[in-house]
């Protein structure tokens, strides 16, 4: 029997691929892109392209195991069977009770706040990235985790001018007649916006890449900026002192939808072109061109990217870049405006899926504290009151990503630090773990998908059982909540019950969306009404879309405390 499943990729990306897993026999055999998904159009990334490798490689962790030699020992570059003198095949029903026991004997002698989770992106699900996982741990009492490893800082900033993480649509830029790819490298890793670039492109809109390095978009581009690092803020400040002096902006959106503009134009005269020309290395003339251009040229886009919020600036570069559309008015514009992230307009119902309430149900009886993830070093390594007894890595690879790699590596290795680690392969991390756990891909269960960089919610269905004995983050949290006996009965909750939750709303935008409609189509766009409204300009003056474009902030709208665009 051969059938096709439709299902959506989960990893850390804008793009949130649908995808189409054809089974024959059991076996995936096959995936491509879902070619009426409006932003895949059909084709998958090179990662992803070749998934059925990973999938079924021989190096799965496809068993529990428990450490049998010093920590540090590496099993992790090659199969499975090759970390047999490094670790020794268990059953779930040993490994779940090893970890509630520990568990058990740390909340008794230190409190439940010294066993910390540690989780991000390996998987972007609404289900196997935070609800089950969520729930245990506020039951139980664990230290929380902050989870600031990426995109903190950008967003922030971004929402200290808009108030909320909205931005244009990828299908939009077609539309666009000037493009700034600011610290985007969208040619390879933003693949799915890139054929509406090229779309726009072959309508004679220009595309201006702002980045440190010649990167393959830059290579591609009308027009390379090299910029030095931690600048992005002074340039963007430049360019408005350009567009104010010389009369460029929107005056009338300025007034009616902003906030603090006469501020703003006494704080960019200190950034005429020339003295920005000295920090950012771009020359003067170019300050003037680029943003004679972008202020003149309709419809503007920005396609603004995280790399240049990791800095002692970012932050700030973020909120300046963002106040550029705000100032020339390119909401108003289909193809206008600025993407950086668009995962607030889902708005599922996270209250109900990871239940903070159940801390007040814990040993506690309170919220627990709060780490950084960033810290872990630190927190592995200096931490007390209480010391940090359990680590519980998933969806994630500390040892590889988080900062000050050395300390981690120390605090890792501490042998009264008891580590359990639910993945797919032996990664830098299992060699520190004394518990491994075997994890599904997205191939082997059900998900609920949303975007950050297109406005499609997706269901993603299980193509394949799961291989060998490995479980979803949901489920293994399940049983570990039950083992640790835990009575409350969201624990015993379905996927499809929780996915009924998550969809359950005041978020006008997922009306008329629910599970058995997205089974049915496997994606659909957030309802957004009439989309807002707005004249595209260019070669045509009227542009029939269809669905009607989504302009979040045409008419303001913005989601401050003002409601407008605060500069």
């Amino acid at each position: 029997m051969k059938r096709v499943i439709h299902a959506a990729c989960p990893h850390d990306c804008p793009d949130a691929c649908g995808v189409l897993i054809t089974v024959e026999d059991g076996r995936a055999v096959k995936l491509q892109g879902d070619p009426a998904h409006p932003v895949t159009r059909g084709f998958l990334c090179a990662k992803v392209a070749k998934y059925l490798d990973r999938v079924y490689s021989s190096q799965r962790v496809l068993y529990p195991m428990r450490r049998v030699a010093a920590k540090g020992a590496q099993g992790s570059n090659g199969a499975a069977g090759s970390a047999s003198t490094v670790f020794e095949q268990i059953t779930w029903e040993q490994a779940l009770d090893e970890i509630a026991g520990r568990f058990q004997k740390i909340a008794d002698e230190f409190g439940s706040e010294a066993i910390l989770p540690y989780s991000y992106g390996g998987t972007l699900g609404a289900l196997n990235g935070g609800s089950m996982d969520r729930r245990f741990f506020h039951r139980l009492g664990a230290s929380q985790l902050d989870r600031t490893i990426c995109s903190t800082a950008g967003e922030e900033g971004l929402k200290s001018v808009f108030g909320i993480k909205l931005g244009t649509e990828p299908e939009q830029f077609r539309h666009s007649r000037y493009i700034i790819a600011w610290g985007a490298n969208i040619h390879g890793n933003n693949v799915h916006l890139w054929p509406f670039i090229e779309e726009a492109r072959r309508q004679a809109a220009r595309l201006v890449v702002i980045d440190p390095y010649r990167t393959r978009t830059a290579r591609c581009a009308d027009w390379h900026l090299p910029i030095n690092l931690g600048t992005d803020a002074a340039l963007a400040l430049g360019m408005m002192h350009v567009i104010i002096q010389e009369g460029l902006y929107d005056a009338d959106y300025v007034s009616r939808y902003t906030l603090g503009f006469d501020r703003l134009r006494e704080r960019v005269r200190e950034y005429p072109p020339q003295r920005v020309s000295h920090w950012t290395g771009i020359s003067e003339s170019d300050i003037v061109t680029l943003a004679r251009e972008y202020a003149t040229t309709q419809p503007a886009a920005i396609r603004l990217n995280y790399g240049l919020q990791r800095s002692e600036r970012g932050g700030m570069s973020v909120r300046s870049i963002c106040m550029l559309p705000c100032l020339t008015g390119s909401w108003k514009e289909i193809g206008g405006g600025l993407q950086l992230s668009t995962s607030e307009a889902y708005q599922l119902n996270k209250q109900a899926l990871q239940r903070p309430d159940l801390m007040h149900a814990s040993p506690l009886g309170r919220a627990a504290r709060t780490i950084n993830m960033v810290e872990l070093g630190k927190v592995l390594t200096e931490l007390e009151n209480p010391p940090v007894k359990s680590l519980f890595v998933y969806n994630s690879n500390p040892a590889a990503v988080a900062p000050n790699h050395n300390l981690v590596v120390r605090g890792l290795l501490r042998p009264d630090l008891f580590t359990v680690v639910h993945e797919q392969f032996f990664t830098d991390t299992t060699d520190y773990a004394d518990i491994v756990l075997p994890a599904t891909t997205f191939f082997e269960h059900k998900d609920l998908q949303a975007a950050y960089g297109h406005y499609y919610l997706q269901i993603s269905q299980p193509a394949i059982e799961p291989l060998g004995e490995c479980r979803s983050n949901l489920e293994t949290f399940r049983a570990l909540a039950l083992r640790m006996g835990f009575e409350e009965e969201c624990f015993r909750e379905s996927v499809d019950a929780m996915i009924d939750e998550a969809l359950q709303s005041p978020n006008p935008w997922l009306n008329g969306i629910d599970r058995q409609r997205l089974e049915r189509e496997g994606h659909i766009r957030l309802n957004f009404g009439n989309g807002g409204v707005g004249t595209a300009k260019g070669p045509s003056t009227q542009v029939a879309l269809e669905p009607k474009p989504f302009l979040p902030f045409a008419e303001g709208n913005f989601a401050t405390a003002s409601g407008k665009a605060e500069f």
